[in-house]
């Protein structure tokens, strides 16, 4: 026998060097496994100074138009119809007054249209066939003040707050009355100004578009009521997209950023394919110093948008850096083909300015709180709104989620976290991993292109508490209209959402 030999059935030792290593390699894998649940430092950052988020404080006012609202039912129409139409001449008068002499935001008759366009949609809301009537007056009066604030400086405070009551004032009002009434009534598509444009054109939903078009719309999930509501000035829109129309009125598409796949181009059935509660469509106007100039710069904007995107990858930009186009969010696909032809839009910059809602976002990865929102595009008074469509059957499902959102951001003001299970950060991570490898070989993974671990594990329990509020608002909601006999307006909705999150925490 060799003496280096060993006997049938034994295996030679192990090294002692050998030995350790083998320790040592597990030791790695055992400790890069549980870092995986560790925990990363997270600190929200500053709000940005300047801000005020606004507040409507009108609860007395709310009460009331309820109150008249339900005598308006109980008079009927044949009473209460001639009163509609008078109570709209009177705000036609007013409106043609102040357009008259160029009212400032601190004229009264504004104050006064205010008033008025209120207390008619509550009328209205008691008679179904006066709603399409009163949709055109608030699209009148919007037009006309959109005219006005061209010579306002939107960047005042007082003069931001004035057009937001009187804009987003005049859509809140109308659809309480389309809440009341039987769908069939409800007007679908509000026509704005026809705004002339020289670029080619296209249809959709029943409207002309043209080539530099701006669509500003709202999705269906929950993160889409987060990003319409999540602002200074809560809005009813959560997502920006560039139309292009090639010459001659030839294909027509549309240039979106995706949170899950970056800026991408989809013709105008497949951008309809997702689900659209709202579609605003707004136009740059034909009588700007640079239209004047050059009546094609639009389709210019337009133009290099899609090359852009079809030239290059754009990652989504989670962080809202308006000022990088490296990565792109939603707006900043607007804004950043207009700023190459040299118009800026976003007159008005948006702000985020609540702490807690700053927290919950950058929790998201939102780094920038002074930026471009969706909703804020509509009181830029370079631009005309032509019009605006809305899904009847999904209005309610609408207010429903904002309702929600509001009434989850009051416990984000009070400084509740937006916290994720933490058994699933390890899971998450492997999936983000995963994902990175897929973008590398230019396919979407699981966790979206610059979305974190913890960033997607927020988003899924921000999800999942909304629909588990919503569940519990559809009841209480059923039940108002049960016993009053009318859809709760949205300021109790937000009511009925409070107590329906209060709920759902004692349950816990």
């Amino acid at each position: 026998m060799s003496p280096r030999s060993e006997p049938a059935g034994h295996e030679p030792p192990i090294p002692g060097c050998a030995r350790r290593r083998w320790w040592v390699a597990g030791a790695v894998a055992c400790a890069s496994l549980v870092a995986l649940w560790v925990p990363w430092p997270e600190r929200a950052p500053a709000p940005p100074a300047g801000g005020t988020p606004f507040a409507w404080r009108q609860d007395a006012r709310w009460r009331s138009l309820e109150g008249a609202f339900r005598a308006a039912r109980a008079a009927g129409c044949g009473t209460v119809t001639p009163r509609i139409t008078a109570a709209l001449e009177a705000g036609r008068r007013l409106m043609a007054g102040a357009a008259a002499r160029r009212a400032r935001p601190d004229d009264p008759d504004l104050d006064e249209i205010e008033r008025s366009t209120f207390e008619a949609g509550a009328m209205a809301a008691a008679c179904p066939e006066t709603v399409a009537t009163y949709a055109g007056f608030v699209a009148t009066t919007r037009a006309a003040v959109k005219r006005l604030s061209e010579r306002w400086d939107i960047a005042e405070p007082a003069t931001r707050a004035k057009l937001y009551r009187l804009l987003y004032g005049g859509r809140a009002a109308l659809e309480e009355a389309m809440l009341q009434a039987p769908a069939r009534s409800v007007p679908a598509l509000v026509r704005g100004e026809e705004e002339p444009s020289a670029t080619p054109s296209a249809a959709i939903l029943g409207v002309t578009v043209h080539s530099g078009d701006l669509l500003v719309s709202r999705g269906g999930v929950p993160t889409s009521a987060l990003i319409a509501r999540g602002n200074d000035f809560p809005g009813n829109f959560s997502h920006v997209a560039l139309v292009h129309v090639e010459r001659g009125s030839g294909p027509a598409s549309v240039v979106e950023a995706h949170i899950e796949r970056g800026v991408a181009v989809a013709s105008l059935p497949q951008y309809l394919a997702d689900v659209k509660l709202r579609v605003m469509v707004l136009r740059l106007r034909s009588d700007l110093p640079q239209v004047v100039r050059d009546p094609l710069l639009p389709h210019r904007a337009a133009a290099w948008a899609l090359e852009e995107a079809t030239r290059r990858h754009i990652p989504y930009d989670f962080e809202m850096d308006s000022t990088d186009h490296a990565r792109v969010f939603c707006s900043e696909v607007a804004s950043a083909a207009y700023e190459r032809v040299g118009v800026s839009l976003w007159m008005g910059v948006s702000r985020i300015s609540s702490p807690g809602l700053v927290a919950w976002l950058s929790g998201f990865g939102v780094r920038h709180f002074e930026t471009r929102e969706p909703s804020d595009l509509e009181y830029d008074p370079q631009l005309r709104v032509v019009a605006e469509w809305r899904d009847p059957a999904a209005l309610f499902a609408d207010h429903l989620d904002n309702a929600v959102v509001d009434a989850m951001l009051e416990r984000a003001d009070a400084g509740g976290p937006l916290a994720y299970p933490w058994l699933m950060l390890g899971p998450a991570r492997l999936a983000k991993a995963y994902s990175v490898l897929l973008n590398l070989l230019g396919r979407v993974g699981p966790v979206p292109e610059g979305l974190s671990a913890t960033g997607a594990l927020r988003n899924r329990e921000f999800t999942r508490t909304h629909a588990a509020v919503r569940e519990v608002l559809v009841r209480r909601a059923a039940e108002f209209e049960r016993v009053k006999g009318y859809r709760p307006p949205y300021w109790e909705l937000v009511r009925l959402a409070r107590e329906a999150r209060v709920e759902l925490r004692r349950g816990r």
